[in-house]
């Protein structure tokens, strides 16, 4: 099958990707403009995976308030100065900012909870899953799937995007590397709302 040029336009249009990337893609999956743009998101994000070990030492603070009762202070990271002034770049930080005032994370990824919450939550788990009485021989994957689910509770990254909760928030950033092509990190965050018990 041959591709036309409007093709090749209105995919770029789509993606923001190369107009030979779009070629290529379009050519791969006969034309089907929806499953070349997921040919593109795909090859992008495992381009964005390979950019991860870059260093980040630009960026921006985004802040978000809400009603004059929240407050958002996002520091999110890239390589250049000259991303960190993109339109595309600042409108992450400001989702980024929106998303932590919506859904009050309280970590930034897994790594980062206390060793003691997550035993606590564990014990937890299993004294929850014996009372339902499910079976010792699954007592560990029960807690690793409802660990799992506690993570997309507290940790940003881990969190679904308020946006889009078929997409979580580190795929959302992962995509935004793979439009502009460099390393992003979310670095740090902090949530204040009035009357609330400073815990951070």
């Amino acid at each position: 099958m041959s591709i036309t040029a409007q093709q090749v336009q209105e995919l770029r249009r789509k993606t923001g990707a190369g107009i030979m990337d779009c070629k290529k893609a379009l050519a791969e999956t006969d034309g089907d403009m929806e499953k070349a743009a997921v040919l593109l998101r795909k090859a992008g994000i495992s381009r964005a995976d390979a950019r991860l070990a870059r260093a980040t030492s630009e960026g921006v603070i985004a802040s978000y308030i809400h009603v004059g009762k929240i407050g958002v202070l996002v520091e999110l990271n890239c390589e250049t100065d000259f991303v960190a002034r993109t339109s595309e770049f600042q409108q992450l930080g400001s989702n980024l900012a929106m998303h932590v005032a919506a859904e009050s994370p309280k970590y930034l990824r897994p790594e980062e909870i206390p060793a003691e919450v997550i035993e606590k939550e564990e014990e937890i788990y299993r004294a929850l899953a014996l009372k339902e009485g499910k079976p010792e021989n699954v007592l560990d994957r029960i807690v690793e799937g409802r660990l799992k689910k506690f993570y997309s509770e507290v940790c940003l990254l881990e969190q679904p995007y308020v946006r889009d909760d078929q997409v979580t928030v580190s795929e959302v950033v992962k995509d935004v590397m793979a439009k502009i092509g460099e390393n992003i990190v979310v670095r740090r965050f902090v949530r204040y709302q009035v009357g609330e018990e400073l815990e951070r």
